[in-house]
């Protein structure tokens, strides 16, 4: 596949694949049974680590990169093989893959997908290009202790990214990686286990404390500090609205009071709204904010001064003030939650000092096996998914038509600025995987045959099937974020 060919969604995804593939067929080559963990998507890439390596040296990513780029000219065939769920233990464990061994033997399947180039066997999720040679652009850089694949992505017209550092991002995925070796469980299988010997209790109830702790040490943090504005955004399905309830308890044990301040009542008139490319009403921009009466009204209340806050009516499409008015004393909070609230311009007549911004979103720190992640973006959509169906009627059909915006929308106005946040809080749990399952299957299953979406409802049942559920809901307390999404939560 050239460099410029287009791309549709479901390439993409075979082309990322394909890319993982010859990347491990390039690593195993070049040294002697490493271990090779693929972990999470960051910065637009890929993040890989090298067990027993250390530090990658410049000259060993060359060589990798080269090794690559020689699989790919030699166009060598990646072969698809269906065994039995029992003959795939035999050959991973054969290759010492023991990562794959005890996921396989923890799930119900009865085949397992194999892929295999030359003598070596893979097990991918997902769909794979035939050969090596239909893979397109790529780049390796150097991270920390590992190694990001960066690939075309659809957000940069199919080119490849810029690799930027994101020094708070990768941070969160380093503490949620270390919760992950608390709590024993490192993917998916041993998940499962934890689930099958009666254990998954404790991992729930200690995954819930480490939220609640972080929390807490997020509402001292912001007691520490000068800041009188909180600013929290993050992307659809974080599970903010907990959070912000959940930090909202946090500062109260501290002594501290707060007033919530809504974004959508900054709305500017409809008529005034800008469009998009499409010709369509651009809610997301922050244009889309009258961003001047914004500042006025909390550079106001900032100074103890009344302010008459406006509540947007979406009827209408205007502004109206019929609220009580509102002031804030010395020591109390005004908490704002929005998708622009990284995004300097949103307060841009606000002292830095001022401000405290929290980003939040659901980093998955689980992966099905060392080769294998789990996209936050995945987990985020099922907990929409969910959600959708549960408290807003939507069908499955319904959350997926809507999903390509929301996901648009993120990625111009949410991610550029996610490493302004003074500290991040992954919302997603270790376990939770395992307890949307139940709810998931039942919406994925309404999608028919003749709907656009059958393809992707097909793709999430497959990646489901490793989960297994967690029955016995009793232990999670209301308080938790993924009772937002199932139900049961205290906040509503």
């Amino acid at each position: 596949m050239s460099d410029n060919q287009f791309y549709n969604d479901r390439d993409l995804r075979k082309l990322v694949n394909t890319l993982v593939l010859i990347y491990l067929e390039a690593v195993y080559r070049l040294f002697e049974l490493p271990d090779i963990y693929v972990e999470y998507s960051v910065n637009k890439g890929l993040y890989t680590k090298i067990n027993g390596k250390g530090r990658i040296a410049k000259h060993e990513l060359d060589e990798i990169k080269m090794t690559m780029k020689m699989l790919i000219e030699s166009d060598v065939p990646i072969v698809k093989h269906i065994y039995s769920k029992h003959e795939a233990i035999e050959i991973f464990r054969r290759q010492n893959m023991h990562d794959k061994v005890k996921l396989f033997s923890t799930v119900s399947l009865e085949e397992i997908e194999v892929y295999r180039i030359r003598d070596n066997y893979y097990n991918i999720f997902g769909e794979v290009f035939y050969s090596t040679g239909q893979a397109g652009n790529f780049d390796l850089k150097l991270a920390d202790k590992g190694i990001v694949l960066l690939f075309p992505r659809k957000e940069d017209h199919y080119a490849l990214p810029e690799y930027v550092h994101q020094e708070k991002l990768f941070n969160i995925f380093m503490e949620s990686e270390n919760w992950a070796k608390l709590l024993k469980v490192s993917d998916v299988g041993d998940l499962n286990l934890r689930i099958g010997d009666g254990s998954i209790d404790d991992i729930i109830r200690v995954s819930e404390a480490l939220h609640e702790k972080k929390i807490a040490n997020i509402a001292d943090s912001i007691c520490e500090s000068e800041a009188r504005i909180i600013l929290i955004a993050g992307p659809s399905s974080s599970g903010k609205t907990t959070f912000a309830n959940r930090l909202g308890i946090q500062l109260r044990v501290n002594g501290k009071e707060y007033v919530t301040i809504s974004l959508d009542d900054y709305f500017v008139d409809r008529e005034k709204t800008p469009r998009d490319e499409s010709g369509n009403y651009d809610f997301d921009t922050i244009d889309a904010l009258d961003i001047q009466q914004f500042n006025q009204d909390l550079n106001k209340l900032l100074q103890g001064i009344e302010v008459q806050i406006p509540t947007f009516d979406f009827m209408t499409g205007k502004r109206r003030y019929d609220k009580e008015p509102t002031k804030v004393n010395s020591s109390q909070y005004i908490v704002i939650e929005g998708i622009h609230g990284m995004n300097d311009r949103l307060t841009e007549t606000i002292h830095s000092k001022d401000k405290y911004k929290i980003y939040i979103s659901a980093l998955t720190q689980l992966n099905l096996d060392d080769h294998n992640r789990i996209s936050t973006t995945e987990l985020r959509l099922i907990r929409r998914m969910i959600r959708d169906n549960q408290f807003r009627g939507h069908n499955g059909e319904k959350t997926l038509e809507l999903w390509e915006n929301v996901v648009k929308g993120e990625n111009r106005y949410i991610f550029p600025y996610q490493e302004n946040a003074d500290v991040m809080f992954n919302s997603s749990l270790i376990y939770e995987l395992s307890v949307l399952k139940k709810y998931a299957l039942p919406v994925l299953e309404e999608i028919g045959e003749s709907s656009p979406y059958y393809l992707e409802k097909a793709r999430l049942l497959s990646f489901m099937r490793y989960f297994n559920e967690i029955e016995d809901e009793t232990v999670i307390p209301n308080t938790s974020i993924i009772k937002e999404f199932i139900g049961g939560s205290c906040f509503h």
